[in-house]
C-alpha cells in the first residue's frame, strides 16, 4: 500500500468519526414532542417511584424499577453537557470533502437534520 492511500484512508476515517459525531450530538440533542422535562420533575417522580416500589405488585414492581431505570439514564444525559459548538466546527472543517467523496447531497443532508446554515458554512450548496 502506497503512503499515498494509507494518507487517504486516514482521511477517510477521520472525516468519517467527524460526520458521525456530528449526526449522532444532532439526534441526541433533537427536540422532543411534548412538554419538555426538567431534573426536578423527573427527580420528584424518583422520589414518587420510591414511594409506590412497597405497595407495588409483581408487574407493577417490575414496571417501576424500569422506568425509574429510563428516568436515571435520562437524568444523567442532562447533566452531561455536549459541546455542540465543537463538534460542528469540525463537521464544518470536512463536510465538503466528505460530501463530495461520497457522493452526498444538499437534501440529503438536510433531510437528516442539518442545519442550512451549518451547509453554507461547509461550503455545501443546494446546487452541489
Amino acid at each position: 500500500m502506497s503512503a499515498e492511500h494509507k494518507a487517504a484512508l486516514a482521511q477517510g476515517r477521520s472525516e468519517g468519526k467527524a460526520v458521525r459525531d456530528y449526526l449522532d450530538a444532532l439526534r441526541a440533542n433533537k427536540p422532543k414532542r411534548g412538554r419538555k422535562r426538567t431534573a426536578d420533575s423527573i427527580k420528584k417522580r424518583l422520589a414518587a417511584i420510591d414511594a409506590e416500589l412497597p405497595d407495588a405488585d409483581a408487574l407493577g414492581e417490575l414496571r417501576l424499577v424500569q422506568e425509574k431505570r429510563d428516568l436515571a439514564s435520562e437524568l444523567d444525559a442532562m447533566q452531561r453537557a455536549v459541546d455542540l459548538g465543537a463538534i460542528e466546527a469540525a463537521f464544518i472543517k470536512v463536510a465538503k470533502s466528505y460530501s463530495e467523496r461520497q457522493r452526498i447531497s444538499y437534501a440529503s443532508w438536510r433531510d437528516v437534520g442539518v442545519e442550512a446554515a451549518v451547509l453554507k458554512k461547509a461550503g455545501i450548496s443546494r446546487s452541489s
